[in-house]
């Protein structure tokens, strides 16, 4: 039997699932940074962060699926592709594209850390805080933008990432993994630590060229999918359960290292049992994509992703200096009892309320504007030839713009 699952678009024109992809990506992170990090406070040397995964027997399988960075990369990949394939279509330069992108997100990033270096100065004076109380304090706050750093990297390597891409294809990606197996072995059997620093380029590397052939992935057999899927999945558990790699996809306090700061190898594993579960999931939620419902959601948390992420810590801190002001909370207590966990549910409210009148106040050029109403996102329809629809510059800055529909829709066949 087949069925085919076209490329569901919104009102303007983008690729709904693509959309969601991203959004949900970040939202992601963003709930597991409010609801899940366990802040102690050491009156000598300020905040210390801890996660429950080092508390909480087998929790860790989670992060196989909330550990969504090689999956956010992916869809970064493919996005700057064809943004760069429209743009090049109306003229523009690449070393303009990839100047005009970098600034987008360079510039409010930059802001931020430099805000927070001021105001960490100047909150040290006036409460009398060591200098490394506010050095720990302020490197807790923007530490979650290490992700716009890769990103940033990642955008500025695009001429040469596309030039391979034009010159061998998938080889490329072939080349990055066997870098990136390479530098584990060289960190791990020769003990040259310091090279383990470039899978921070090898692996995220990898994850973005491979979102150069989402398109291939999409229009390929239903039963790629699962192979992708149950691939990446084996990987995993043998390079989890052999005992090589930690089992948690994010770093925790006391394992012997993290499988992510650097990225090690079992995070390429990681990228292909998430592609192969975001493309199982396609049809699905295509379907649902189209109610007016979802993709009156869809739209809201795409308009907001971006600038939630970027002040979702600073909403954060808020949050706990409040309560701690207000003698509410002094600090998360290790290990988490019950009454920690049952509360997990609300302990976003007070991040999520201390972070909207900062986007408010300093962030709303970076909330995209509001679609046009109309009726329900078309779905496209059978696979007929036909030019794309045609997509405007996007909004004034957006992690991964212009997810216009591609050329094709997509077709699943089981």
């Amino acid at each position: 039997m087949s069925a085919a699952s076209g490329s569901v678009a919104t009102d303007n024109g983008r690729n709904a699932y693509v959309d969601w992809l991203r959004a949900f990506s970040l939202l992601v992170v963003i709930l597991w940074h409010w609801a899940f990090t366990l802040i102690t406070w050491n009156p000598a040397n300020g905040p210390h962060a801890n996660s429950p995964l080092g508390f909480t027997k087998g929790f860790w399988i989670l992060t196989w699926l909330l550990q969504v960075m090689p999956l956010f990369f992916y869809i970064g990949g493919f996005v700057h592709l064809r943004s760069w394939e429209r743009a090049q279509a109306r003229g523009e330069r690449l070393a303009h594209f990839v100047g005009t992108r970098l600034r987008q997100l360079a510039v409010p990033a930059a802001l931020l850390v430099l805000t927070w270096a001021a105001l960490g100065a100047g909150l040290g004076r006036y409460f009398d805080l060591n200098g490394e109380t506010i050095r720990r304090t302020v490197k807790l706050i923007v530490s979650p933008l290490w992700f716009l750093a890769v990103y940033l990297m990642l955008i500025a390597l695009l001429p040469i990432a596309l030039w391979l891409h034009r010159r061998f294809g998938i080889l490329v990606v072939i080349w990055l993994g066997g870098l990136a197996m390479t530098t584990d072995v060289l960190r791990f059997h020769y003990h040259l630590d310091p090279l383990a620093w470039l899978n921070m380029v090898f692996v995220w590397a990898l994850a973005h060229q491979a979102g150069f052939f989402y398109r291939q992935v999409v229009d390929a057999p239903r039963q790629v999918d699962w192979t992708l899927l149950w691939a990446g999945l084996f990987g995993l558990v043998g390079m989890v359960f052999s005992g090589l790699y930690p089992g948690s996809m994010v770093g925790v306090p006391g394992d012997r290292f993290s499988n992510v700061a650097p990225p090690t190898f079992v995070i390429v594993c990681l990228l292909v049992f998430q592609v192969g579960v975001v493309e199982v999931l396609r049809p699905t939620m295509e379907r649902l994509l189209v109610r007016p419902r979802w993709a009156l959601v869809n739209s809201t948390i795409n308009r907001f992703a971006l600038p939630l992420f970027l002040f979702h810590s600073t909403g954060m801190a808020l949050s706990r200096f409040i309560t701690w002001r207000l003698g509410l909370q002094s600090a998360d207590k290790p290990p988490p009892d019950l009454t920690w966990w049952l509360l997990r549910p609300v302990a976003v409210l007070g991040p999520l309320v201390c972070t909207l009148p900062v986007i408010f106040l300093f962030g709303r050029r970076w909330i995209r504007a509001a679609p046009p109403r109309a009726g329900p996102p078309p779905v496209a329809g059978p696979p007929v030839p036909r030019a794309a629809p045609g997509v405007e510059a996007a909004p004034a800055v957006e992690v991964a713009p212009e997810t216009a529909v591609p050329d094709r829709p997509g077709l699943h066949s089981s």
